[in-house]
């Protein structure tokens, strides 16, 4: 027990220095790393640092993959706001209900459109596009029957046209089961990593360092530097536990409390009501106490159908609501082998 308890408190003071030492708001590049992923997930309000649910806890704490006792792939998909289009695909493989790797891929796609200019204003022919990306690679192992720790390690891609930035960054966390009614107690740090700068061919001009004289070259190629900007920095902390549980109802509420490097500190809360582990039903809020939130409650609905001893399969469906922008849904599909 001592030992549990002096990973999670080194843990937690390592965390909070490195999340104080940057609390500017809104000056993050790749923001798109802080989008809730998963629809079982996202009906409960994103409070899910301290539940196991399924492989979307890459995601949400990476320490907790080795406590699902299982293998599992998933695909989420999010109607985002202003028309992009939010994926996320993650696989969970349980090596010998000890230690566990998963892998993830997630894209935020935003579309494209035509490319005009000054003199083009009905288009040159030619399409523009821009899109985020993240790659994942994540270890977890059960140090104890109640403890366990993890971490991933992610290339980040951002890209708009012919320029990208890029970095590397790594997420890491903890899961421990009190063993009092379903009580557990989660911890994450996430995009703790290098700062990120746009390049490409995009940014190279023609230049006349000198337009007052006559006759000198006025087509030299210059490169636009752009600044560095560090990645969104944020620390999780929760409790998850099962207020009722039997043979036919179980209920779990579950709250976490978020501090980001790029916004103010906040809460989501949710519950989820399941019937014979077999019908769901969630609900939740997002970005409690924080004064420029936007989003409101949130809602979900799942099945589970077992296809063997082993094997199962679920789909899960849930739908935010935000101030301005209305509703947004989310669908996710699960495969337990």
């Amino acid at each position: 027990m001592k030992t549990v308890f002096k990973w999670m408190l080194a843990v937690t003071l390592l965390s909070g220095s490195l999340v104080v030492a940057q609390t500017k708001v809104g000056t993050s590049a790749a923001p798109f790393l802080g989008m809730p992923v998963g629809a079982r997930s996202i009906g409960m309000g994103g409070g899910t640092v301290a539940l196991t649910t399924d492989a979307t806890a890459i995601f949400y704490n990476p320490g907790s993959i080795s406590t699902l006792n299982m293998s599992q792939a998933v695909l989420a998909h999010t109607d985002w706001l202003v028309g992009t289009k939010f994926d996320w695909a993650g696989v969970v493989i349980n090596l010998d209900g000890t230690n566990a790797v998963g892998v993830s891929f997630t894209q935020l796609n935003y579309g494209e459109d035509i490319v005009t200019t000054d003199l083009e204003q009905g288009g040159t022919g030619e399409n523009w596009s821009a899109s985020d990306m993240v790659i994942a690679l994540t270890y977890a192992r059960n140090l104890t029957d109640r403890f366990a720790i993890g971490a991933s390690a992610k290339y980040i891609q951002q890209k708009i046209w012919n320029s990208s930035a890029s970095s590397m960054a790594i997420d890491v966390g903890l899961l421990y089961n009190t063993g009092f009614n379903g009580l557990k107690i989660g911890m994450s740090i996430s995009n703790f990593g290098s700062d990120m700068r746009m390049d490409g061919k995009d940014l190279y001009k023609a230049i006349d360092l000198d337009p007052t004289i006559l006759g000198n070259n006025n087509t030299l190629i210059s490169k636009l530097r752009t600044d560095d900007w560090p990645l969104p920095l944020l620390f999780r902390a929760g409790v998850s536990m099962d207020a009722v549980k039997t043979d036919i109802l179980r209920f779990t509420v579950a709250a976490d409390a978020l501090r980001p490097s790029d916004n103010g500190e906040s809460v989501n809360i949710g519950g989820e009501l399941a019937f014979r582990e077999m019908v769901f039903v969630r609900g939740g809020k997002r970005q409690l106490f924080l004064d420029n939130g936007t989003e409101q409650y949130s809602l979900g609905a799942g099945l589970r159908y077992e296809l063997s001893a082993v094997n199962a399969i679920s789909v899960d469906y849930s739908y935010q609501q935000f101030d301005i922008f209305g509703g947004v849904q989310s669908f996710e599909v699960g495969f337990t082998f």
